[in-house]
């Protein structure tokens, strides 16, 4: 774990927004040293798309923490931020390293976050164990922005141990934070009237738990009754997590220590069960996980897809394979764009080959291994050679489309 030094946490970077300066290797040696302003400008070149961003990540991804990220989510003016002030400073307590990352609304003027988060959370400047960075949503619809993911592997990268990653304000369907946290809290508060039942359909479905903050002010027992009616109607199963719900008062703290205990429960039962709570349609262990579509240029073919509202989750580029990915969250699917990163990769000669469209269906199975095994016994053509690691870290086989009726398909362990 990188030394934590001195500096303040709310870094200063309007020196940093230029694309030189020194090399990828020593900015990458500097971030892992606790290097503050390291980490805001990697983090600047990253959001800017700026040259030399992606050698940047690939670098940081070689020195991949697993740090736990923790996600708060919910309607504006819920109280999220002071809520994260809370959490983090609970987090100090125990000697956690600490970064934040707090999603804005964009400056209609600047194009910039309105640093609203920050201003809450000034009482933590003086602590280099806790760094915050707010960035704008820049018209994300989803609660977070398209490079959340890649900011959240620089914070990794430099040894923050937990990440606490604060939507803008959301509504119904904002549930992109689900495949970048590792436990969703939503934050709600008394006087909501009707808005938890409209809530149901989306982002209610996908918390670990629920927070009933402001609780002082009356109410929450209806709100409260609103959670678990709605947890009624979902079929309990053997080994899946039911969210708590939580009482809290953000600006005294109140009720902070048990949301923190919630949370560690939380971690211990995904990782001793390996399932979350969200519903899918599952057939003898199996379920689509996403379409690969072979692309000629990711930032061409992307607009299409926001403009039908959906938004780029994550973007990797996996070497071995010479492709840089992009995912595109779909329910409890995604689409993976595919452009290749050398015209000789496999992507590269089936776009010349067959131009842009669908190159593989991937399904999710359990035992990833046994399954390699068992079709190479029973003399199916395979595509690969081995079990490989992919993008996201996920493992990962092929099967050739002459033993599966002409489509190649891509077989993915686990909750890729």
């Amino acid at each position: 774990m990188g030394e934590v030094r001195a500096g303040g946490m709310i870094a200063d970077v309007s020196a940093d927004l230029n694309a030189g300066g020194p090399e990828i290797t020593e900015l990458v040696s500097r971030l892992r040293g606790g290097d503050i302003r390291a980490l805001a400008r990697a983090i600047s070149i990253v959001e800017g798309g700026l040259p030399g961003a992606s050698q940047l990540l690939q670098a940081c991804r070689a020195h991949f923490e697993n740090a736990l990220r923790i996600g708060v989510t919910g309607p504006p003016g819920a109280g999220k931020s002071t809520l994260v002030d809370q959490m983090a400073r609970r987090l100090r307590e125990q000697g956690q390293t600490v970064a934040v990352l707090a999603v804005d609304p964009t400056s209609p003027y600047t194009g910039g976050a309105l640093l609203g988060d920050r201003i809450r959370m000034q009482d933590l400047a003086g602590d280099a164990g806790v760094y915050v960075r707010s960035v704008a949503s820049r018209g994300a619809t989803g609660g977070i922005t398209r490079t959340a993911g890649d900011v959240c592997a620089l914070m990794e990268a430099a040894g923050r141990q937990t990440i606490l990653i604060e939507t803008v304000g959301v509504g119904q369907d904002e549930v992109d934070i689900v495949h970048l946290a590792d436990v969703t809290v939503l934050v709600l508060v008394p006087g909501m009237g009707d808005e938890v039942q409209s809530l149901k359909a989306g982002v209610m479905e996908v918390a670990d738990i629920f927070v009933i903050n402001k609780s002082d002010t009356g109410g929450a027992e209806r709100v409260e009754a609103e959670i678990v009616a709605m947890q009624g109607l979902v079929r309990e199963e053997p080994g899946v997590w039911m969210p708590p719900v939580v009482r809290t008062v953000a600006t005294t703290g109140e009720g902070v220590e048990a949301l923190m205990e919630s949370v560690r429960l939380c971690v211990v039962e995904k990782k001793r069960t390996g399932k979350r709570r969200v519903r899918r349609i599952e057939s003898d262990g199996l379920r689509l996980d996403h379409l690969g579509v072979a692309v000629r240029s990711i930032a061409a073919a992307r607009g299409f897809y926001e403009m039908l509202g959906l938004r780029v989750s994550h973007e990797e580029i996996v070497e071995h394979e010479k492709v840089r990915t992009a995912m595109l969250p779909l329910g409890d699917t995604r689409i993976e764009l595919l452009e290749p990163t050398e015209e000789e990769s496999t992507i590269g000669r089936f776009l010349v080959k067959r131009g842009e469209g669908l190159h593989h269906i991937a399904l999710q199975v359990e035992g990833i291994d046994e399954m390699f095994d068992k079709l190479k016994a029973e003399g199916v053509r395979l595509a690969s050679d081995a079990v490989r690691v992919g993008a996201g870290g996920h493992r990962y086989f092929f099967v050739h489309p002459a033993s599966t009726g002409g489509v190649l398909l891509e077989l993915v362990e686990g909750d890729a």
